[in-house]
């Protein structure tokens, strides 16, 4: 990313992103249109940095619930009446439920539902609801690394804030919003301990590779 910008590179930059975005930036700049784009830059490179740990975070939850709900409810769990009906079915907002059973009718393996389902499926994987049929025998099995000062319910907890964390910072960064004002290092923080959780060598192996702590003691 460039250090400089000229007053048109500015202001096309600013067509391109639309004005009420960089408006955003310009604010936490104190109007200094220079400062501006370098936060919004600093805010790509800090967002992709971010993107690359969400993957490992990402399939973490989800292999990780799988294994789980597979070790109850069999291979085929996507087809399990027992299974679906354990699933909230709210009239509004987002259904897992439903989302479940849609990927189960037109895809062919569990697998592939896995892959179609949407990340807010897994949240609801580690509801208090699921507790003693999923978690009270498989949480330490599945998330070996889990912090054993927590009780299984404790730790069933933990995940459920992380993951529903996690997911707000996702979809911000999906969509292009800025991330700048958020608590980036306990995100950060939380992604890695999802990640720990599931595997600590994996984390261990990312902390040599990732870059969003770097980013985060250069911000502009």
């Amino acid at each position: 990313m460039p250090t400089r910008f000229s007053n048109q590179l500015i202001l096309d930059l600013e067509a391109v992103l639309s004005p009420p975005r960089f408006a955003t930036y310009l604010r936490e700049a104190g109007g200094d249109r220079q400062k501006a784009m370098a936060l919004y830059c600093w805010n790509t490179d800090v967002s992709a940095a971010f993107y690359v740990m969400l993957q490992f975070c990402e399939l973490s939850i989800r292999n990780g619930a799988v294994e789980a709900i597979e070790s109850v409810f069999g291979a085929n769990w996507h087809l399990n009446r027992g299974f679906v009906y354990t699933l909230p079915a709210p009239t509004k907002g987002y259904r897992p439920r439903e989302d479940l059973t849609g990927c189960a009718a037109k895809l062919p393996t569990a697998g592939k539902v896995v892959a179609e389902l949407k990340f807010a499926f897994w949240r609801f994987m580690f509801l208090k609801g699921q507790q003693p049929r999923i978690w009270d025998h498989h949480l330490a099995r599945t998330f070996p690394g889990y912090d054993k000062a927590l009780t299984l319910s404790q730790a069933r907890a933990r995940l459920f804030d992380d993951i529903d964390q996690v997911r707000k910072l996702r979809n911000r960064i999906a969509h292009h919003e800025p991330i700048f004002a958020r608590n980036l290092a306990e995100d950060h923080a939380r992604i890695r301990r999802i990640i720990e959780w599931r595997r600590p060598d994996v984390a261990a192996w990312l902390d040599g590779t990732q870059q969003v702590t770097a980013l985060l003691a250069s911000r502009p």
